[in-house]
């Protein structure tokens, strides 16, 4: 800092020169082995800071943005990071490097889970561990309705999305109407949000790449469907799902049950949340589930084809709009339509609580441990590790008292 002013930080070019591409994928890694729930965004923004990669604003900016479109936030923060740094290449490493560990131990996780699926003490403990990802998931509701649910407009979304999720109405057409109110009626709310202009130039190379990126995306999805598979039927939902649902993990989970469980049963009830449970406690990003649904569906491949497809359509976006939204100024109509949006997600994620509620709550104690987790997690704060944790070994408890 000099004359008490912010420190300098190089020009992208700068950087670009100074950063190695190596850097980029061990700090990435090492974030997506360690970083757990609410703790990943601290960590992303601790390295950043930490390697004086962006200033303050540049990476508020990019926060700002990856909110502005589809995709897990956590992810397309990463790429976001990545693409600064190094261009393309930079983007996909930060995004392999946060995704490959809890991948891996995901694909561990499944393993056993499904090698073990059969055995009555597994099927028990895992009755427990739902419970407590209800209470958990309720809290998530809560948290993000306070946040999103800010006036008359969106807590009408918010009704009508769960009223309509409750009756079987497509999701995908709650999504449309959600943003098409928001933008009009909700517009207002954000006409003095800008972001800043820039007058960087994009190199011809960089679109050349990111029109690289996109094809091999456009390819595997034209794979998917060339399979005529379960597994390619899988693979192009998770396409769709990745690249219409906006927020964090938590508020897709509503169009992932939508399709995974309702439309295709490709998953029960009861595994659909215990891949939920397993993506809580695996570290990196939560929608890593998508490889436990792919798992089942087709092993190795099944998962590995489900996890590219529910981060590579926000992944594009990423690229695409750093460009873009850099030259725009006013982004009211957008923030109006991802208000929106979001107010329905919370209406939808009230669903899923609700139908896991009807599956993992047959019991007393399961009851009993849903209201344990709900009050751990919210009023004092404890993390969800120690509370799956803890709680797992109370439910065995219980379990061999014969109280479930």
């Amino acid at each position: 800092m000099v004359n008490g002013t912010e420190p300098v930080l190089p020009s992208m070019s700068a950087r670009s020169e100074r950063v190695s591409l190596r850097k980029i994928l061990s700090e990435y890694l090492l974030v997506g082995l360690t970083a757990f729930s609410m703790a990943i965004l601290q960590k992303l923004k601790s390295l950043v800071m930490r390697n004086r990669w962006l200033t303050e604003d540049e990476m508020n900016e990019g926060l700002a943005l990856v909110q502005l479109y589809p995709g897990p936030i956590m992810v397309d923060f990463a790429a976001y990071v990545g693409y600064k740094l190094r261009g393309v290449p930079g983007a996909v490493l930060a995004a392999i490097g946060f995704i490959l560990p809890s991948f891996l131990l995901m694909l561990v996780f499944s393993a056993l889970y499904f090698a073990a699926a059969s055995l009555l003490w597994v099927h028990l403990l895992f009755t427990g561990l739902e419970a407590l990802v209800i209470g958990v998931l309720l809290n998530v509701t809560i948290d993000m309705g306070e946040r999103v649910l800010k006036g008359r407009v969106e807590a009408i979304i918010f009704l009508l999305a769960f009223a309509g999720l409750v009756f079987k109405l497509n999701a995908l057409w709650i999504i449309v109407a959600a943003l098409a109110v928001g933008a009009f009626l909700i517009r207002h709310t954000a006409r003095n949000v800008v972001i800043p202009h820039s007058d960087r130039s994009t190199p011809l190379r960089q679109w050349i790449a990111i029109a690289a990126i996109t094809l091999l995306v456009f390819f595997v999805v034209v794979f998917a469907w060339s399979l005529r598979s379960e597994v390619g039927s899988l693979a192009l939902s998770l396409f769709k799902i990745g690249a219409v649902a906006f927020g964090s993990g938590t508020t897709i989970l509503p169009l992932i049950q939508a399709d995974v469980v309702d439309i295709h049963h490709w998953l029960t009830m009861s595994q659909f949340a215990d891949g939920i449970a397993l993506g809580q406690i695996t570290p990196g990003p939560f929608l890593i589930t998508a490889a436990f649904i792919g798992y089942k569906m087709g092993g190795v491949f099944g998962a590995t084809i489900a996890t590219f497809a529910i981060f590579s359509p926000s992944f594009v976006m990423t690229l695409v709009f750093t460009e873009i939204f850099s030259h725009v100024r006013n982004m009211g109509a957008v923030r109006g339509a991802l208000a929106g949006v979001l107010a329905s997600f919370v209406g939808m994620l009230a669903v899923v609580i609700l139908h896991l509620g009807g599956f993992a709550l047959s019991s007393p104690a399961a009851y009993a441990f849903a209201a344990m987790a709900f009050v751990a997690v919210r009023w004092f704060k404890i993390d969800v590790h120690w509370i799956f944790g803890g709680g797992l070994v109370l439910w065995y408890g219980v379990m061999a008292l014969g109280l479930t």
